[in-house]
């Protein structure tokens, strides 16, 4: 069934994501590998250095991987250390560049491989956006390709400040039957690893379909 997955509304490492602490354990791991991948061009530095701080009061540490080209993707000392993590965090910032750097690269088989066996993985805002198929293109609202790891879901990040408007035409732009996920911001989404959904977190999660709000039973197992 593939390890646990987290997909969180975006605001990652801050008071109030209570769920990383319960990803800890559900991990096993001392260290979390994260990815500023998304962050590439908005001081991806910096994320991690948040990371850093927020999982050190966790009792934990965090380490950056700094992929943030095609190039870093498909370096063999990067596609290892994804490959061997037990906790993998995907930062938020644009999700166009995240897909552009892993799609059908080296470091997205080795973060499918490791999630496939038991680890778990976290994406917030842009990461967990382009973690599903399709998924939301941020500029208009509407629908573009996704990764894909987890598919017929689209999510929402920020959906406590997110723009109302966008956010209905992205609702009303969804393809018949297709969940679309809105996750307000330090919340997350977590599919454990029997299949179950749940929600972690100061904010909530609300599940659209075909235009009607509908519980997590919607979401696929």
């Amino acid at each position: 069934m593939g390890g646990v997955l987290a997909l969180v509304g975006g605001a990652e490492w801050r008071e109030g994501c209570t769920f990383d602490r319960t990803l800890l354990a559900q991990s096993g791991a001392e260290e979390v590998l994260i990815l500023p991948t998304a962050a590439a061009y908005e001081h991806p530095e910096r994320a991690v250095t948040w990371a850093e701080k927020w999982f050190a009061g966790l009792g934990a540490k965090a380490r950056g991987l700094m992929v943030l080209n095609r190039p870093g993707a498909d370096d063999e000392a990067n596609v290892a250390a994804i490959r061997e993590a037990r906790f993998i965090y995907l930062s938020g910032g644009s999700p166009l560049h995240l897909r552009s750097v892993l799609k059908d690269s080296a470091a997205w088989d080795a973060l499918c491989s490791a999630w496939r066996g038991g680890a778990v993985l976290a994406g917030s805002s842009a990461g967990a956006m382009a973690l599903c198929d399709p998924m939301v293109d941020p500029r208009g609202g509407a629908f573009t390709l996704g990764l894909g790891l987890m598919g017929q879901v689209a999510i929402i990040p920020h959906h406590d400040t997110w723009s109302p408007e966008k956010a209905k035409r992205t609702i009303a732009l969804a393809p018949s039957g297709l969940p679309v996920v809105a996750i307000d911001e330090r919340t997350a989404l977590i599919r454990g690893r029997d299949g179950t959904w749940s929600v972690d977190g100061v904010g909530g999660v609300v599940v659209f379909v075909d235009g009607h709000e509908a519980g997590l039973e919607a979401l696929p197992g």
